[in-house]
């Protein structure tokens, strides 16, 4: 694995301010409102550039001391889940219901490739021509990602995954096969539905898995449908009995498109409940 040399750290989401009136007649200087960096990095698993946006909480280069927790968002370009899932944080963060944490938000390239393992079931293969790659990005997660953050940033021992959707379906996959890679996992209308619900483990598999990890868990599903509510609801089911700490939520207010905002605004709060 190599990182790009001399690609400059770039400030994102730049939004022109004017002050009010100031000293005699006029305004003062505009200048910019950032909210975080945007970095690259090269993968070797993926073969390819992955671009990453990084918000600091306040304080932190001046607490020198201090390490954070991080977040890692699936789906976490500019124009998609980033910004406002660091709403969530910055405003969590400021009435104390959370620490302060370092979010790092991964830049789609082709999510549909990413987020899935290969499927048996033709519909799949036709709506998803490039499906297949989630252990090439779970290995980009693991070897290169995580590696990369915990070198450059002061990092606690406290990682958390964001996924909805196909997302979730990630997020849900790393759960079970890669346990200790997160300790805690906001898991959000998961696509259990990928190649006949074959994610979905067995007592016995789920057993062998759970020897190894004892996460927390916390998954959410609104109106959106019944075999998506009822994979959600299955998988909580079959975790809630070992030894993972499962958090399950019904937003019937939500559907697909607007759950994720409450959706992680609660668990941030449920998981950071008496800390």
């Amino acid at each position: 694995m190599y990182f790009l040399k001399g690609f400059p750290t770039v400030r994102v989401f730049v939004f022109c301010i004017v002050s009010t009136l100031a000293a005699k007649g006029g305004y003062a200087q505009e200048k910019p409102f950032v909210l975080g960096v945007t970095e690259q990095i090269h993968s070797n698993e993926l073969s390819e550039n992955r671009v990453l946006n990084i918000y600091l909480p306040g304080g932190y280069d001046t607490a020198k001391a201090a390490r954070y927790p991080v977040i890692y968002l699936l789906d976490g370009s500019a124009d998609e889940d980033f910004i406002h899932v660091v709403g969530v944080v910055q405003f969590l963060t400021m009435i104390e219901a959370m620490p302060k944490t370092i979010v790092v938000g991964i830049a789609n390239i082709d999510r549909r490739r990413d987020f899935t393992f290969p499927t048996t079931i033709d519909s799949d293969k036709k709506a998803y021509p490039t499906t297949g790659g989630s252990a090439k990005f779970m290995s980009f997660l693991e070897k290169e990602l995580e590696p990369y953050i915990e070198g450059k940033y002061r990092t606690s021992e406290v990682k958390t995954i964001i996924g909805q959707s196909l997302g979730g379906l990630l997020a849900t996959e790393v759960l079970l096969k890669h346990p200790g890679l997160f300790n805690q996992y906001i898991i959000v209308s998961p696509s259990l539905w990928w190649d006949g619900e074959s994610l979905l483990p067995d007592e016995r598999s789920l057993s062998e898995t759970q020897k190894q990890n004892a996460a927390t868990v916390y998954i959410s599903v609104g109106k959106e449908g019944p075999q998506m509510e009822h994979d959600a609801g299955e998988l909580y089911h079959l975790l809630k009995p070992k030894e993972y700490k499962v958090l399950f939520a019904k937003l019937p207010d939500e559907d697909h498109l607007t759950i994720l905002h409450n959706a992680v605004y609660k668990a941030l709060v449920m998981l950071n409940k008496g800390r």
